[in-house]
């Protein structure tokens, strides 16, 4: 009788979840390649890519600090370790980064970061964001567009965040792994891969890819993934494929790409003059020759 008592508690330990454990940021615990026999984009592939886009845009401005930030946070662990000449804000906070990452979806980059200076404007501090009724929060950040939705996601977003953490701070997903970083923000609803992605990339000068609508019509575009992927597979998919020290560099400039050509991502075949017109738009797009 022991021995069967014993084995009926082990069963019911079995079944109850398992206590987080801490994972070293080098363990792979992401979500499976959907598309493992589509072997693309290649190493040759992606650094052709970047050095293309390199020679054409030369390295965007927009994205010039958190480059110098990832060369920085090789060298030194804490936030406050490097030293600059810029500006105090260029060293931006996790949530404010979060946030930002939040109000440029749907929308213009303009517009989105007026949204984040009204908002900053409003509400100084988080507490005052979070305390404020949802019409100002709205009001606040109206030229950004979809400002019922964004505002809601805000406002849930730092009440969940000073539930679970007692203040509003996220420097602290800066001591966790990557995998752990994606299922925390996971948690926040209107949270997505492509802003958890974003978060992680920029914030947190870490290797991940995200898939804006600008990368994931040229990675369509160039076949590095199969006809009828969404962005979601995509995601995963480049993820696996790119490698770790080009993706930084080589998001920035697709990215940069998109908003600026899209030749290389029209659809339908061409003749005659199109053809002729293509020829010409080579010099042009370097992209162009990748696309099928």
């Amino acid at each position: 009788m022991p021995k069967s008592r014993k084995r009926k508690q082990q069963v019911e330990v079995d079944h109850h979840p398992k206590p987080p454990t801490k994972t070293p940021k080098t363990t792979k615990e992401t979500p499976k390649d959907p598309y493992p026999n589509h072997a693309r984009p290649t190493r040759e592939e992606c650094v052709s890519v970047r050095d293309d886009l390199l020679a054409l845009h030369g390295f965007p401005q927009e994205f010039a600090k958190y480059r110098e930030q990832r060369l920085s946070s090789q060298t030194s662990n804490g936030c406050d370790a490097a030293v600059s000449s810029e500006p105090s804000d260029e060293k931006e906070s996790v949530l404010d980064g979060l946030v930002r990452t939040l109000l440029s979806q749907n929308t213009t980059e303009a517009n989105s970061q007026k949204a984040f200076a009204s908002l900053k404007s409003a509400f100084p501090t988080w507490e005052e964001v979070l305390a404020a009724d949802s019409q100002s929060l709205e009001s606040a950040i109206r030229c950004g567009g979809l400002a019922k939705t964004k505002a809601s996601c805000i406002k849930n977003m730092l009440s969940c965040l000073l539930a679970k953490k007692e203040k509003l701070c996220l420097e602290y997903l800066r001591d966790l792994s990557v995998d752990e970083i994606k299922a925390e923000l996971s948690h926040f609803k209107g949270i997505g891969p492509k802003t958890v992605a974003c978060v992680l990339m920029f914030q947190l000068q870490q290797d991940d890819f995200p898939v804006d609508t600008h990368v994931f019509e040229i990675a369509k575009a160039m076949a590095w993934v199969p006809v009828g992927a969404d962005r979601n597979k995509t995601y995963l998919h480049l993820n696996q494929w790119i490698p770790d020290e080009l993706k930084f560099d080589l998001n920035c400039l697709l990215y940069t790409h998109g908003k600026l050509c899209r030749k290389c991502i029209k659809k339908g075949g061409s003749t005659g003059k199109q053809q002729e017109k293509e020829s010409e738009d080579i010099n042009s797009c370097p992209l162009l020759r990748y696309c099928k």
